[in-house]
């Protein structure tokens, strides 16, 4: 997808653009996260707490093959800017990455998130 000179990595996730089942939102998101999605609107996605699971989960695949180590729910944390379909993700452990940007988008009932760094 990219010239190993200009990219290091890039984590890409697909979700159902659903609801998260219950109890996860919970378990995978801050108090900011939280006040955020219970009142996100106009984001251009169904499910703004499966944004959110998404947005972390492509962060983690770029992470980890650099880090080689585990970076928890708890370690990240997401902003939406939804007027350009884009977030930002601050890492909040020491590691080879501190903040991370990326884009995302729902077709046809899928939730997609991608980071390149």
């Amino acid at each position: 997808v990219a010239l190993a000179a200009d990219v290091v990595a890039v984590g890409i996730d697909a979700e159902p653009d659903e609801p998260l089942p219950e109890g996860v939102l919970a378990r995978v998101t801050g108090p900011e996260e939280r006040d955020w999605v219970a009142s996100a609107s106009d984001l251009g996605v169904g499910h703004p707490d499966r944004l959110v699971f998404s947005a972390k989960e492509s962060v983690y695949k770029a992470w980890y093959p650099r880090a080689r180590r585990w970076l928890g729910f708890e370690d990240a944390r997401v902003h939406v800017e939804p007027t350009t379909a884009s977030f930002t993700v601050e890492i909040l452990v020491d590691g080879p990455l501190s903040v991370v940007r990326g884009r995302y988008g729902s077709i046809d009932g899928v939730l997609l998130t991608a980071v390149e760094v």
